[in-house]
């Protein structure tokens, strides 16, 4: 995908309406960077931008799990999906959250949770990983996993946590077919 031009270019004002582009732009100014492509492209489609967003803000930051947690399941994601955009952003959100670079660094091995321990991770935290790794690999949780999940999350939480992973792998879907570049720094 590097060097790809984006299959439907991030909209411009006429194409999203003021609705859409003053939270991008708000948003940019939030997070650092110009005003994120992934609202300007999706804000494309207005009426379903406003539904994903919110559905998005429930998940994170509007959910139950830690920003922190909800972060690390999204980098993870990201890394296993290789997606450009979205590590780009969450590298960042999920330093602010409370990831140390290490951490940081040791989510985006692709090499298995086993390495991680080291950096600081809690058995919460270890499961998170090994859950968002076995849903984008194979689309579900085998028995071990399952009874790791039970252990440490609520039955709200087990929901959250599932539909967090596969948002975010629909997402990294999205934006790798339509070619969204990841952000660039605000100057």
């Amino acid at each position: 995908m590097s060097g790809s031009a984006p299959r439907l270019a991030p909209g411009t004002l006429r194409d999203i309406g003021p609705l859409v582009a003053g939270f991008a732009r708000v948003a940019g100014r939030v997070q650092g960077t110009e005003p994120p492509a992934v609202f300007l492209t999706l804000g494309r489609h207005r009426r379903l931008f406003w539904g994903w967003l919110h559905f998005a803000g429930r998940l994170m930051p509007g959910g139950r799990l830690s920003r922190r947690e909800s972060e690390l399941v999204i980098l993870r994601v990201a890394a296993r999906r290789g997606s450009a955009y979205e590590l780009t952003q969450h590298r960042r959100l999920g330093r602010r959250a409370g990831l140390g670079a290490d951490q940081v660094e040791a989510i985006e091995r692709i090499d298995a949770p086993g390495g991680v321990r080291a950096v600081g991770f809690s058995a919460r935290e270890l499961v998170l990983l090994r859950v968002a790794d076995e849903l984008v690999e194979t689309r579900d949780l085998g028995g071990d996993t399952w009874t790791e999940v039970e252990r440490h999350f609520d039955e709200r939480e087990r929901i959250e946590v599932l539909m967090l992973a596969a948002h975010y792998d629909m997402l990294a879907t999205v934006l790798h077919t339509l070619r969204v570049a990841p952000d660039r720094p605000r100057r």
